[in-house]
């Protein structure tokens, strides 16, 4: 069976994720998550039965704010990478 001679050049399909919409939507909901953490976190230091599960909003607090870096990290990766018009 001989090797075709024209290859089918396709375009890119991104992933829905990798679009700037949506890097921006999930940045958003991160500020959202962390600002719900951050008062997690005081309500839990003000009132001291609650102390012992601080941890739960700092745990929320640490992981959304890796998932802001990260999404904030491939929006400006996007930004830079995209053709000047």
């Amino acid at each position: 069976m001989p090797i075709k001679a024209k290859p089918i050049f396709r375009k890119v399909v991104y992933p829905f994720y990798d679009t700037e919409t949506a890097c921006i939507i999930i940045i958003i909901i991160m500020l959202l998550v962390i600002l719900f953490g951050i008062t997690g976190i005081v309500v839990a230091i003000e009132n001291s039965p609650y102390i012992g599960y601080i941890w739960v909003p700092v745990l929320i607090v640490l992981l959304s704010s890796v998932v802001f870096i990260l999404e904030s990290i491939r929006f400006i990766k996007h930004y830079i990478d995209r053709p000047s018009k």
